[in-house]
């Protein structure tokens, strides 16, 4: 493990396991060997695109997630390692999206609250996720670093850094199913808030393809570390594969202490 000044950082570039358990342990191994603290996965690797569920039986659907939360529950006890990953949750007002974060000790969900809510792309209909006034996302330390755990399409909604902001987070964490090309619109978008927030940002985007009424949907990869000075550290392009890094909390303290965005804002409260 890290200093209690750095912080070892994994994010996985998959599409999506199914019911195969070899990969991910695979990569795990990897990841503690290097000391990490915490992995991080992308949207819709434990479980299908939501699209694909229309073809699954619902039962199949909770049997995959509950067989991918024992195996995280195993393997964080396992390797004393801080799992962050998209799951499904199946109850009987339907399917719910949430971020699970497991460790060797306790498992807490965090349901995302802003689904994407367009014609081809409807995570908002399909999901039962109810619309409430919106919360912090969830929350956490390790090794003195604050890190905040955001669904990816928030990541477009001021309310969320206001949060970063006033809870002084240091690392947010950004799961992601992101396709149709998008590659710099995500990256300008997250390189820009890193920078005007003062905090790493992981990205863990998945990989694999899908295919609706003669479109193909590819999901492309950049799974990406990028600093508060919003330099990209480390990229992945589009292959499966494991990003490990250290990050440092000066470089967070430097970037506040430089820029003083926060003490500037705070001259002008009333």
């Amino acid at each position: 493990m890290a200093s209690p000044k750095q912080l070892v950082v994994a994010a996985l570039q998959l599409p999506t396991l199914g019911m195969n358990a070899t990969r991910l342990e695979f990569y795990l191994k990897q990841a503690y060997d290097r000391g990490a603290d915490l992995i991080l996965l992308g949207e819709y690797v434990l479980n299908h695109f939501f699209k694909e569920f229309a073809i699954m039986a619902p039962n199949m659907v909770k049997e995959q997630s509950r067989k991918h939360m024992e195996l995280l529950k195993n393997l964080a006890a396992k390797y004393d390692i801080v799992f962050i990953a998209p799951i499904i949750v199946t109850r009987k007002d339907g399917y719910h999206k949430t971020i699970v974060k497991v460790t060797s000790k306790h498992t807490k969900y965090y349901e995302q609250q802003i689904l994407l809510p367009y014609a081809h792309w409807n995570e908002k209909k399909f999901f039962a996720n109810k619309i409430t006034p919106l919360k912090a996302p969830m929350t956490f330390s390790i090794n003195g670093f604050k890190i905040m755990v955001m669904a990816g399409f928030e990541l477009h909604f001021d309310p969320f850094w206001r949060d970063v902001t006033q809870k002084k987070i240091d690392l947010v964490l950004l799961p992601t199913a992101s396709t149709f090309g998008s590659h710099n619109r995500w990256r300008e978008i997250i390189k820009t808030k890193a920078f005007l927030h003062g905090c790493f940002i992981l990205r863990a985007n998945r990989l694999g393809e899908y295919s609706d009424n003669e479109v193909k949907w590819k999901f492309y990869g950049d799974t990406m570390l990028v600093s508060p000075e919003g330099e990209v550290e480390m990229m992945l392009e589009d292959k499966e594969s494991m990003l490990v890094e250290v990050i440092d909390k000066k470089d967070v303290l430097d970037h506040r202490k430089a820029w003083q965005f926060e003490k500037a804002l705070k001259e002008h409260k009333a």
